[in-house]
């Protein structure tokens, strides 16, 4: 749970449970997991259990649709950054059930839900045809492999917003058959931690020419712990070759910063009326 979130594409985050377990390469590094296992929680597997809260916790959302200024811009809430609210677990049924609530109670928020699991979104979803207004569907497409598995579920969805979090970028991607057509936003980055995995540039220039010519809001997060070394120009650091043959420095998060080709890219969805 964070109130004003450090994230920088949503305004706070909410966690109805924390736990998952692992489906895709992108899972590999899990941050998540990491975070937990920190503070001393082992919620990650199919065999662990989940960390569920009390209403304190619940309260909190409902607090911020209060909040609300008629007159500023409608703040956005991740949903879930310690868990996927489409993991098919029965315990998690009750639970899913109170988020579905709580998010038709707070029409002040948009929440922002983001899944690596889009197969399952309309067997535990409530909505069929006619989603409320402030849920934004998203999924996360590391590389194209599951680009291909996903998106089909993904662009499906009836919702206000669909987008996707290519993070972290893992590989190439060509979204060209689905940017305007049914793909309203993407988020994408390099992968931070320990054992984080460079990305090419290429890459990520790729994403943001397609998103320019599809006049699709592209968002760059970061470069996570690597990041170009003319870029950062830092001497004497660990280095790798990216994919397209860049030389890549292990700088951490905070040098590698979150410029792209000399801009900081920010772009969010244009609400269309349903």
């Amino acid at each position: 749970m964070a109130e004003n979130s450090k994230i920088e594409w949503t305004t706070h985050t909410f966690n109805p449970w924390w736990g998952c377990t692992k489906v895709s390469q992108a899972c590999k590094n899990c941050y998540a997991e990491a975070w937990s296992k920190r503070v001393g929680q082992k919620n990650w597997g199919p065999k662990a259990s989940r960390r569920f809260f009390g209403e304190k916790h619940w309260s909190l959302p409902e607090k911020w649709n209060e909040k609300v200024d008629s007159q500023a811009a409608r703040p956005r809430v991740f949903c879930a950054s310690m868990a996927d609210v489409f993991e098919d677990r029965k315990e998690l049924n009750p639970w899913r059930e109170k988020l579905w609530d709580l998010i038709e109670r707070t029409e002040n928020l948009d929440w922002l839900i983001l899944t690596k699991r889009p197969e399952l979104i309309s067997h535990f979803s409530p909505w069929k045809n006619k989603w409320p207004d402030n849920i934004w569907i998203g999924t996360t497409v590391e590389n194209q492999e599951c680009a291909e598995i996903r998106m089909p579920y993904l662009v499906e969805v009836p919702a206000k917003v669909k987008f996707i979090s290519a993070e972290p970028l893992l590989g190439q991607l060509d979204l060209k058959s689905w940017l305007g057509n049914g793909l309203d936003w993407v988020i994408t980055g390099g992968e931070s931690g320990p054992k984080a995995r460079p990305s090419s540039p290429t890459w990520f220039r790729s994403l943001l020419g397609q998103c320019m010519e599809a006049d699709v809001p592209f968002h760059f997060k970061q470069w996570g712990d690597w990041a170009p070394s003319d870029v950062v120009n830092l001497p004497k650091r660990r280095a790798s070759k990216a994919d397209d043959g860049t030389i890549m420095s292990r700088v951490g998060k905070k040098t590698a910063g979150r410029t792209l080709d000399g801009s900081e890219w920010d772009g969010l969805p244009l609400l269309k009326v349903m």
